[in-house]
């Protein structure tokens, strides 16, 4: 398997063609210097040994080694040897709540960016298990099946905000089926389902489908977040600052509903938490993931890369110092033949 170990130095590559139209730039200008001195024939009588070749072929050499240079820089490498790997985890899907209300700002800076950041924590103390991801407000989407790409996870999960959704509202229970459709069904005691929500909803089906998953043996483990007396939430309108408004024009309060959540995790076989214990929280969650009966899945990886940029770099230099070596002059050879010798 072939990468670049440094993919982002691979950029510089697009001054090349800059340095290139520079030099087209500077030889344009020159020749047209040249015509107010005189016509080209009497100058080229004047500069016998001057060579419009050499000029093009060293702007060749120079652009060739620094792209070498370049692609050293990034460091080429080959993975030569794939080892397939066991690991043992469970299964987890991360499900956040989307919605308007998390915009809400009794808890600093807001309610969804501190659950973007609990669930980077989360992500950081779940590697060794498969992780999947679960955006929902008036229905839910699934934004990553599980996988061990922690880095996929976290960009996704930085991403996270109410516009990817245009139905707003809460549904804890579709977010809940979601993720037991998406389990594999022969693996459900070993699965949990972590669920990031002010717990507004008008859902009434939630504890009723947290029951029927905890039933086949998915845990589901729910984090509140916000604050019981509640605050507006801000929202942009015209580029000045305002509240949401309901269809009275009455302004929208929200608050945490801990209910919702703690009968849903109860139903569930699991545990209910405040996010605003901090990363206390992700200790006890913890535990109680490594409670979960773990299940042993194979993992294919190329683990071993052997570098190849030494040889871009070597190739980079030797060009480069062919170039310095090779004169602006005719050779030798041609120097004796009188090219514009009138004589026939």
């Amino acid at each position: 398997m072939f990468r670049f170990e440094h993919p982002e130095f691979l950029y510089f590559l697009a001054a090349l063609p800059v340095i290139l139209a520079l030099y087209a730039f500077a030889l344009r200008r020159s020749k047209t210097l040249q015509n107010r001195l005189g016509e080209q024939a009497l100058i080229e009588r004047l500069m016998p040994d001057a060579s419009r070749g050499k000029h093009n072929l060293k702007i060749a050499l120079i652009l060739l080694g620094l792209a070498l240079l370049i692609v050293g820089w990034a460091n080429p490498q080959w993975g030569d040897r794939r080892e397939s790997v066991t690991r043992k985890g469970i299964d987890v899907f991360l499900a956040l709540d989307i919605s308007r209300s998390m915009l809400a700002e009794d808890i600093a800076p807001n309610r969804l960016e501190r659950s973007k950041k609990f669930g980077e924590q989360l992500i950081k103390s779940l590697k060794g298990d498969q992780i999947g991801l679960i955006f929902f407000a008036g229905a839910p989407f699934l934004q990553m099946p599980l996988s061990t790409d922690y880095g996929a996870a976290t960009l996704l999960l930085r991403s996270a905000n109410p516009d990817q959704t245009p139905n707003q509202g809460t549904s804890l229970g579709e977010a809940i089926r979601l993720a037991q459709k998406t389990f594999d069904p022969e693996q459900r005691n070993h699965q949990a389902l972590i669920l990031i929500s002010d717990g507004e909803t008008h859902d009434e089906d939630a504890v009723a489908a947290a029951r029927e998953a905890g039933d086949e043996g998915m845990i589901i483990l729910t984090i509140g977040v916000g604050t019981n007396t509640g605050t507006r939430i801000p929202v942009r309108q015209g580029g000045r600052l305002d509240y949401l408004r309901d269809r009275q024009g009455q302004v929208v309060e929200t608050k945490l509903e801990e209910g919702a959540l703690k009968d849903i995790a109860e139903a569930a076989n699991g545990s209910f938490f405040y996010l605003d214990r901090g990363e206390e929280i992700i200790s006890i969650l913890r535990e109680k993931i490594d409670q979960i009966e773990k299940q042993e899945y194979e993992q294919r990886i190329f683990d071993q890369y052997e570098s190849y940029f030494q040889y871009f770099i070597g190739a980079g230099l030797f060009v480069l110092f062919l170039e310095f070596m090779i004169s602006y002059r005719r050779n030798a050879r041609l120097r004796r033949r009188d090219l514009f010798s009138e004589q026939k």
